[in-house]
């Protein structure tokens, strides 16, 4: 499989998909993957991992694959929690599951896959937690050096995974965005690859494989939302990437329905949200964000525009929720399903709940709400 990179706003650059690439060198935004055929469904292989859908993925043959086996998490249907929130039928995809206990696996993993086909002397990131600990150990399984640069705030025990690989973990003060600018810094000075959400063009590529997973754990169909919590974009650009690939490759019939984008956010930091409902293309920094949800607690998001623009096409939504309703929408999950959510998960709960209730969610619509890590990370 060949690919080449685009810019993700159509401004109309391109380049070879086999170089080192960061932002759009004409417009500064971020790049996107696309490939030079279309990608036959029968390609998909019988690994039990996400590496099933490598057809669609940008490795070239003899590439070394950063696998811890992610991917192929759990679709739990939920019909008392449906009836609960008012919807016709509820999953839950529990992506706490991943080898890294949360969904930033996928991601990272691929990145890391690239960097090591590139011969990189090392990555770094700027982490709300979860992408810490993912590149921590992804790093470590590639041979590769990386540094880490965490918030004060981060949860302990999220911090404790990431030095439990053997990584340098920065520490600072502040919120994601002041990690990003010593990110930056670090990575001017050293030499070491940014990874950061939506600065390269392959962590997208490895988010996507929710969306694959998804159809393909509907039996090849997909339900009429799908409510993502949602702090930097990626993981909502990539599902809804993976679903505009599919229809193009013709994985799911013309008969199937595409489903509504749905964000959700903390009402403490909801830049995205504000900017959606004010019809604004890009989202402006929230002022002094808290929440207790650390994933979401990212209050300039990089992806915004690109994730603005998802919402739009898929005639989506945006929800804020506030603290109260996190914790209750988590409790719900793990009570009466016995998975282990974390606040993200909980917090997409809650907020579908309201979108019913407000009416912008029919009752007898089919939901699929992601649970984005474990709720573990966040006990201490």
């Amino acid at each position: 499989m060949s690919w080449t990179l685009h810019c993700s706003t159509g401004c109309g650059y391109a380049a070879p998909g086999n170089v080192l690439a960061s932002l759009c060198p004409t417009c500064s935004q971020p790049l996107m993957v696309k490939y030079d055929a279309p990608v036959a469904k029968g390609a998909l292989t019988a690994e039990w991992s996400l590496w099933r859908y490598a057809a669609a993925l940008p490795i070239a043959p003899g590439e070394t694959r950063v696998t811890l086996g992610e991917g192929l998490t759990p679709l739990i249907e939920l019909p008392q929690l449906a009836r609960e929130v008012g919807v016709r039928r509820l999953w839950v995809k529990d992506e706490g599951q991943n080898p890294t206990a949360s969904f930033k696996a996928r991601g990272l993993m691929m990145a890391v896959t690239r960097a090591k086909a590139l011969g990189l002397p090392g990555v770094c990131v700027p982490t709300a937690g979860n992408a810490g600990i993912a590149l921590a150990a992804y790093a470590a399984a590639a041979g590769l050096s990386a540094r880490i640069f965490a918030p004060r705030t981060t949860p302990p025990p999220i911090l404790g995974s990431i030095r439990a690989f053997g990584v340098e973990l920065e520490l600072v003060d502040g919120h994601i965005g002041d990690a990003g600018k010593a990110t930056m810094q670090f990575a001017k000075e050293s030499g070491f690859f940014n990874v950061a959400t939506v600065r390269e063009p392959y962590r997208v590529e490895g988010m996507k494989t929710m969306g694959y997973e998804l159809a393909e754990q509907l039996g090849w169909d997909l339900p009429d939302a799908i409510v993502y919590p949602t702090g930097g974009g990626e993981g909502t650009i990539g599902i809804w990437k993976a679903v505009e690939e599919m229809f193009e490759w013709g994985w799911l019939s013309s008969q199937v329905a595409k489903p509504r984008m749905i964000i959700t956010q903390a009402s403490g930091c909801a830049p995205l949200v504000r900017a959606f409902h004010a019809g604004e293309e890009k989202a402006t920094p929230w002022e002094n964000p808290t929440t207790h949800a650390a994933g979401l607690r990212v209050p300039a998001p990089f992806g915004d525009r690109w994730t603005l623009r998802t919402l739009r096409e898929s005639q989506g939504d945006a929800e804020a929720v506030d603290e109260e309703a996190i914790r209750a929408g988590t409790l719900a999950i793990a009570s009466q399903s016995g998975i282990d959510a974390a606040p993200e998960g909980g917090c997409a709960l809650a907020a579908t709940a309201q979108l019913v209730k407000t009416g912008r969610l029919r009752a007898d619509s089919t939901v699929v709400v992601f649970n984005t890590g474990s709720g573990a990370a966040y006990r201490w």
